[in-house]
């Protein structure tokens, strides 16, 4: 007789439960009974006693992300001509997502380096990543840098590490308040709500200019309570695309420290907004060049679009080395019972980049021609729109910097796109665009056309 006769062995799910059998009941009850027979019997028991309705009955379902519901709804849309402008993400001139061939000549590098490991990173992370996300953000040549006032540490991308902020400031912070600009990204305020901080609003964008309300931007910090919390964009403001000058980024500094608000830079853009990493941190440097304090989220998800993996930093500038090493051991103290400790792959990414001055150099080239590409389609959406003789002044488009634009689309206008022109947008009116192309201009000038016309 064959011993692996398939009508003779037991079947893998039969296999499967006397394995179970043999960790969860004991020896006399498997000897006396089927180990099988008893794990069924038992679940059989644990069901009849819950009458068949799950714990959870009576949870309702949530509403879809704003912002990645806007993704759903497209990927559900069967029409050839749709087109989403919701995604935070980068797409080429084909409509296609991004992969730098930067990144992918550092990831053929760990692979063939035989001597690495899978083993735990520490807590704060990967050490040659903080290190020279630190260099990158604040200016090899920084002050803070060279007086070791900053701790790093390595978060779950730019989310990630405003929560671990957001957290740290709930703990040891005196005030819990922190000011947000109105409009902002919509994870901002359910960031920091969730971790403990009560938030308010800034006036920051004016509707009626399409650009900075920088007057009321400052009557509110001016009133807000000694001491606040204020999150800043550090460049490509989101949604609006709207940022200061550099003269205005002064007024702002000299109006926070003389009332000893705490700035918390929101860097999700460097090098993607003007093609220049250092131009895009001006703002962040200005900050520390003053010898204040502050703290800066980094990501990596746009600029090396290493969206997935999930890279960023959380850095918290202080006035002394001691003081820094005392918050760097609190931000531990957080991180531990949230995550443990981050993923190491993206970091070693960006590390392998940020370190070899040939890969960091073909990095920048890269990163400037997706910010070109960024720019060169608000030219042509804004000459399209001209030329269409669309009701308005379009000039906004131009003005604005980064990957989004606030087009000053109301939502029922986008909701009249969406229906009879297959774009998707969030329903505020903001659009990437990185999700525009030559080709895709003229069905998005058609549909503004008509939307705005319809108003008219």
């Amino acid at each position: 007789m064959n011993p692996r006769d398939s009508s003779l062995s037991p079947s893998p799910s039969d296999r499967r439960l006397s394995a179970l059998a043999r960790h969860l009941i004991s020896p006399s009850e498997a000897g006396s009974r089927g180990g099988a027979d008893v794990i069924s019997r038992s679940l059989a028991s644990s069901y009849s006693l819950a009458g068949g309705d799950s714990v959870f009955s009576h949870v309702s379902r949530a509403p879809e992300d704003p912002i990645l519901g806007v993704t759903v709804a497209f990927n559900k849309d069967p029409s050839p001509v749709k087109l989403n402008l919701g995604v935070g993400a980068y797409r080429t001139e084909e409509g296609k997502p991004l992969v730098l061939n930067v990144v992918r000549w550092a990831e053929q590098q760990l692979i063939n380096d035989r001597t690495r490991v899978k083993e735990y990173l520490p807590i704060v992370g990967l050490a040659e990543f903080n290190k020279l996300s630190a260099k990158l953000i604040f200016g090899a040549d920084s002050p803070a840098i060279l007086e070791n006032r900053v701790t790093t540490v390595q978060c779950l991308s730019g989310t990630g590490s405003l929560r671990v902020g957001g957290e740290f400031l709930a703990r040891h912070y005196h005030q819990h308040t922190i000011y947000i600009p109105k409009p902002t990204w919509g994870n901002h305020p359910k960031v920091f709500t969730l971790a403990g901080l009560s938030v308010k609003y800034y006036r920051y964008y004016d509707p009626a200019t399409r650009g900075l309300d920088f007057q009321g931007l400052l009557e509110d910090l001016g009133s807000a309570p000694l001491g606040a919390v204020v999150l800043l964009h550090a460049c490509a403001h989101n949604p609006t695309g709207v940022d200061p000058t550099l003269q205005q980024w002064e007024q702002i500094r000299q109006l926070m420290r003389s009332r000893k608000l705490l700035p918390f830079f929101d860097s999700a853009y460097q090098g993607f907004a003007s093609g220049s990493l250092d131009a895009d941190a001006q703002s962040i440097r200005s900050f520390v060049a003053d010898g204040g304090e502050c703290l800066v989220a980094q990501s990596y998800a746009k600029n090396m679009g290493l969206y997935g993996e999930r890279v960023g930093a959380l850095s918290v500038v202080c006035r002394t080395a001691d003081v820094a090493g005392r918050v760097e051991s609190q931000l531990k103290l957080v991180i531990r019972p949230m995550y443990s400790n981050p993923p190491i792959h993206g970091a070693s990414i960006v590390a392998a980049i940020l370190r070899d001055r040939e890969m960091y150099n073909e990095w920048t080239i890269e990163l400037k021609a997706m910010a070109d590409r960024i720019i060169s389609m608000r030219h042509q959406l804004f000459d399209a729109l001209r030329g269409r003789g669309t009701p308005g002044d379009w000039s906004h488009i131009i003005k604005q910097i980064g990957m989004f634009t606030f087009t000053g689309l109301n939502s029922q206008q986008v909701a009249f796109m969406t229906k009879e022109y297959h774009i998707y947008m969030t329903s505020d009116g903001r659009i990437s665009m990185a999700g525009l192309s030559s080709r895709t201009v003229p069905h998005l000038v058609d549909a503004i056309h008509a939307a705005v016309a319809r108003a008219v």
